[in-house]
């Protein structure tokens, strides 16, 4: 048998080990070279996001797809390497110019869901909820001439406390149907006509059936009521009626039937202009009576808030008029005319993707009648639903609803009643 001398031996060590240091040198470089790639593509992508401290809501950065030949535990690796970002929850919040806002007197009570008509110098401000589990049953005065409250008065005992339709004729305040009492509580069909100078209340007609937050105003003669939600306080209704009324009287002694309201349901403002009904916003679904529960505690439902513009005319059908630059509801006392515009201050939009949270309107909204359009012309000093609106001598005001969390949470806090006002010139 021929063995191999020392030398040759040694020659082979040599080899071997020559071979395997190239082959660890490869793959130090090709491990080096794939970690400074990996390093580039994360600073990459997150250089197009911003960190964000409120930590409202959670989500992770758009990564490109990994390759279908790479293992899912590649991809599971590459995801738990990019960290997670902040995005803040005013997604909804518009662009819009800064107001300066000066704080009023505030309200005597603070106040959600309430009611407001302006006679002149005078918000007369009703009802409402304190809480959850009161109600208010009496009016509150705001005079713009000297920018005081004064002048409370009860309302009648058999009166809703919230989600009222209301109008006026600039003396007679005409008031429909809305929810009696405190939690989710059933609504009522009583009608009820105040007159300002005397503040004698007086009946009128009941409504056919009771409704929520119906659209409501006085047109050609008849008090047209129209929409908001069944008795079931979520389902939205289509149902249309009128009634002859002059002053602060019923002509008629029943409710006649109109045309049904393309889109149903409650929070809408509805507005008489050049002989034309307007109804703006609104939603579909609202919270419910928990069953069977003794307090008629509120439960949520789904609710779908749009920006659909309605309007009858001569011809008396509905027409689509350009809609709000967003969806919005809880304004039905939330809007004043200036100079052939609508403003509309505040109020309630789609819910928060993620969270699923109401969202809170934090801008004013301008819809010029000449021009038809929309514009967003500034913003309030907080998100805020079911404000309470006017306008006098150049000033807009608003008053009381519930707030949000904070500027970088819209979901909504306090109910307040601050009054609040800016210089609008348009």
């Amino acid at each position: 048998m021929v063995r191999s001398t020392p030398k040759h031996a040694s020659r082979t060590f040599i080899f071997v080990i020559s071979c395997f240091g190239l082959l660890a040198a490869g793959l130090v470089a090709d491990l080096l070279w794939a970690s400074s790639k990996s390093s580039s593509g994360y600073h990459s992508i997150a250089s197009n996001w911003a960190f964000d401290d409120s930590r409202s809501t959670v989500i992770v950065p758009h990564q490109q797809p990994q390759k279908a030949k790479e293992g899912s535990a590649v991809k599971d690796k590459k995801k738990a390497d990019v960290p997670e970002r902040v995005l803040s929850a005013t997604f909804a919040d518009l662009p819009a110019p800064e107001l300066e806002w000066e704080k009023m007197a505030p309200a005597p009570v603070p106040r959600l869901d309430g009611a407001a008509i302006q006679i002149k110098n005078l918000l007369y401000v009703f009802a409402g909820y304190g809480t959850i589990d009161f109600v208010h049953s009496h009016v509150d005065v705001y005079n713009f001439t000297d920018n005081t409250w004064g002048g409370r008065f009860d309302m009648p005992k058999e009166m809703a406390h919230s989600h009222l339709g209301m109008v006026t004729d600039r003396r007679y305040i005409y008031v429909v149907t809305g929810q009696y009492g405190p939690q989710c509580r059933g609504p009522t069909a009583r009608t009820f006509v105040l007159d300002t100078k005397t503040k004698q209340w007086s009946d009128m007609p009941p409504l056919p059936v009771p409704r929520y937050a119906p659209a409501t105003q006085l047109w050609r003669g008849r008090l047209h009521v129209m929409g908001g939600s069944g008795e079931n306080r979520h389902t939205p209704a289509l149902e249309h009626w009128s009634l002859a009324v002059k002053n602060g009287k019923a002509l008629e002694k029943e409710w006649r039937s109109e045309i049904p309201i393309p889109r149903g349901g409650p929070h809408r403002a509805c507005i008489v202009v050049d002989d034309r009904l307007l109804v703006i916003g609104g939603q579909e679904g609202d919270f419910m009576a928990k069953p069977g529960s003794p307090i008629f505690k509120c439960s949520r439902r789904n609710e779908v808030v749009f920006s659909d513009v309605y309007m009858l005319d001569n011809e008396m059908k509905w027409k689509n008029l350009p809609p709000m630059p967003k969806p919005d509801s809880h304004i039905e006392f939330a809007w004043v005319m200036v100079n052939h515009s609508i403003i509309i201050v505040g109020g309630t939009t789609e819910k928060h993707p993620i969270t699923k949270k109401m969202v809170l309107v934090g801008e004013v909204f301008q819809f010029n009648l000449d021009s038809l359009k929309w514009s967003v012309i500034g913003k309030l000093p907080y998100r805020v639903k079911t404000t309470l609106a006017g306008f006098w001598n150049g000033w807009l005001y608003f008053t009381s609803g519930q707030r949000d969390k904070g500027p970088d949470d819209p979901a909504p806090r306090k109910v307040l009643g601050e009054m609040w006002r800016t210089k609008l010139s348009l």
